[in-house]
C-alpha cells in the first residue's frame, strides 16, 4: 500500500496506529474485478465501431450478476477515494515525502503503463490492418500516444479515450496527486479543513457542470477519502462506529435510489459505505489474519491495466468471440485470466521495475528512497 519506507521518524499526530489495511487492499481487488464486468460488454462490439450500446441482459449470468455488469464502472471512483485515504496514511506523516513523492509515483505507475500502452498500440495496428479500423478506442494517433506517454491523455486535450482506454482514470489521478503534493504543507497544518475545502470546491464544480468533470470528480473523491482518514485521525470517526456508519450510508443510498434521487448522491453514499466497511473490518482484525488481502490487492493495478490488452488479444485470435462471450465459462476464463495476469505482473514485472526505478532515480532526489511496498 505504501511506496517507500520513511527515511526518518514520522511526524507525530499525522498517522493512524494501524500498520496496514488488509481488508481495504482486498477491496481494491474486488473493485478491479467489478471494472472487468463492466468492460465485458466489449466482447459484443463489432470491430470498427466507435461507440457501443450493448444489451447487457445478454451477458452470461446476468440475472445473478446484474449489479456489477451495470455498475462496475463506479468502482473507478471507489479507487479514487481509497487512493486519498491511502496517501494520507502513507505520506502525511513522512517528512521525506516531497523529495521522493514523484519518483515513487513514476516507479509505481509508469513501467506497467508503458508496457501495456506499447502492446495495445501494436495490437491496434494489427486490428487496423485486418479490419480497416481500431477496436473500441478509436483515437489511436500520434498526439494521443504522446499524451498517453505522460499519463496526460485525459486532462482535457483528448478527443476521447485512446489506446489502453482504462488508463484514463490514472491520468486523472495524476492531477489529484499534484494537488496533494502542492498542498502537503497546508495539509500538515490543517488537514481536515484543507481536504474538505478542496472536496467541496471540486464537488461544487462537478455539480455546476464545469469542464473536465472527470478530472474534477477524481480530485473530489481523492480529497474526500483523505478527509475521511483525517476524520478518523482526529477522533471524529471512531473505529467502532465504522461498520454502523457503513450500514447507515447503505440505507441512505437505497433511500435516495427509491426516491428517484440523482445517481451522483447514490454513488457517493455507496462508495463511502464500502470504504467505511473495509476500514471497519480492518479494525476488527488486529492480529492481521486478513494479510492475504494485501497480496491480492497488490494485483489490482495489473488487473486494471492488463484486462483490455487481454480482451483485444482474444478478439484478434478468436473470430467467433461474440458467440463464445455468451458462455458462463468464458466469463470465468476472462476474469481468471485477468486476475492471474495481475498477480504475475505485480511479482515479475511491476516490483522489479519499481525497485530499479527507485534505485536509479534515488541518485537524483534529496531523500533516499527504499522500496517497501506498493501504492
Amino acid at each position: 500500500m505504501s511506496d517507500a519506507a520513511p527515511a526518518t521518524a514520522p511526524i507525530a499526530g499525522l498517522r493512524l496506529p494501524h500498520r496496514h489495511f488488509n481488508a481495504l487492499d482486498f477491496s481494491r481487488l474486488l473493485a478491479a474485478v467489478a471494472v472487468l464486468f463492466w468492460h465485458y460488454q466489449h466482447f459484443y462490439v463489432a470491430p470498427g465501431w466507435d461507440h457501443f450500446h450493448v444489451n447487457r441482459a445478454r451477458e452470461p449470468l446476468y440475472p445473478w450478476l446484474a449489479f456489477v455488469f451495470d455498475h462496475g464502472a463506479d468502482a473507478v471512483q471507489y479507487f479514487w477515494a481509497v487512493s486519498g485515504f491511502v496517501f494520507a496514511h502513507v505520506y502525511l506523516a513522512d517528512p521525506g515525502t516531497r523529495g521522493r513523492f514523484w519518483l515513487a509515483r513514476v516507479a509505481r505507475l509508469w513501467p506497467l503503463h508503458l508496457l501495456t500502452l506499447g502492446l495495445v498500440a501494436a495490437m491496434q495496428a494489427v486490428a487496423l490492418a485486418r479490419w480497416g479500423d481500431f477496436y473500441i478506442y478509436e483515437w489511436n494517433d500520434a498526439r494521443h500516444f504522446a499524451l498517453s506517454l505522460f499519463l496526460a491523455q485525459y486532462w482535457g486535450f483528448q478527443a476521447n479515450q485512446s489506446f489502453n482506454g482504462p488508463s484514463w482514470s490514472l491520468s486523472t489521478e495524476i492531477v489529484a496527486y499534484a494537488a496533494f503534493w502542492l498542498l502537503l504543507p497546508a495539509l500538515r497544518r490543517a488537514a481536515l479543513v484543507v481536504a474538505l475545502a478542496v472536496a467541496a470546491l471540486t464537488g461544487a464544480m462537478v455539480l455546476g457542470k464545469a469542464p473536465d468533470a472527470d478530472v474534477l470528480t477524481c480530485v473530489f473523491y481523492f480529497f474526500a477519502g483523505l478527509a475521511f482518514y483525517v476524520a478518523m485521525l482526529r477522533g471524529f470517526v471512531v473505529p467502532r462506529a465504522l461498520i454502523p456508519l457503513a450500514l447507515v450510508l447503505i440505507v441512505i443510498a437505497v433511500a435516495i435510489n427509491m426516491a428517484g434521487g440523482a445517481a451522483v448522491y447514490i454513488r457517493l453514499a455507496a462508495i463511502f459505505a464500502l470504504l467505511s466497511l473495509a476500514v471497519g473490518i480492518d479494525h476488527l482484525d488486529p492480529s492481521g489474519r486478513l494479510r492475504f488481502g494485501k497480496t491480492l490487492g497488490d494485483a489490482s493495478y495489473g488487473i486494471y491495466l492488463w484486462h483490455f490488452p487481454i480482451q483485444l488479444a482474444l478478439v484478434l485470435l478468436l473470430p467467433n468471440i461474440r458467440a463464445m462471450a455468451h458462455q458462463p465459462s468464458f466469463l470465468v476464463f476472462f476474469i481468471g485470466a485477468a486476475c492471474l495476469a495481475g498477480l504475475a505482473s505485480h511479482r515479475w514485472i511491476e516490483r522489479p521495475a519499481q525497485r530499479w526505478v527507485m534505485r536509479w532515480g534515488g541518485r537524483f532526489v534529496r531523500t533516499p528512497a527504499k522500496v517497501a511496498g506498493t501504492g
